[in-house]
């Protein structure tokens, strides 16, 4: 399972993805999951505002347009791929769709955060590779990117 979002980490992902030697039967799911506004999160309290509304669709087509072009690229490498654009919590979300997946393998980008913004941000790739029940391949942004 190749877990993206619209950053230049996953794109490291893909094309890590992309340049290994996979066999013939390979299955590759890509993954990307859109994170409500927190706005949206909050309409029972109050704080909806229909707009909001908007950017969360507007979120979900630039998802869905992302994963068509990681599907093109990854089908062109001759890889057997289905793709999922899913609403709610990142790591939850990845962890959920690997094991219902039954994932051998999830692949992501790290962000590569440290200190104080780990802790407030959190480190999605931190939390899949500790909770995952399969093997996890972080890959990091080369330097020169």
């Amino acid at each position: 399972m190749l877990a993206i979002d619209d950053s230049k980490f996953s794109e490291s992902a893909t094309e890590f993805l992309i340049r290994q030697a996979w066999p013939g039967e390979t299955q590759v799911r890509i993954l990307c999951v859109v994170e409500p506004p927190p706005l949206l999160v909050a309409r029972e309290m109050g704080g909806y505002d229909t707009a909001m509304e908007a950017v969360w669709e507007a979120r979900t087509s630039q998802a869905q347009t992302l994963v068509a072009k990681t599907e093109a690229a990854l089908r062109a490498k001759g890889l057997n791929v289905t793709t999922a654009v899913k609403q709610g919590e990142v790591k939850s979300e990845v962890l959920d769709a690997a094991e219902e997946w039954k994932a051998d393998l999830i692949v992501l980008g790290s962000h590569g955060r440290t200190g104080l913004n780990r802790f407030l941000m959190g480190s999605v790739a931190d939390a899949v590779a500790r909770h995952a029940r399969c093997s996890v391949e972080v890959v990091r942004i080369r330097p020169d990117r």
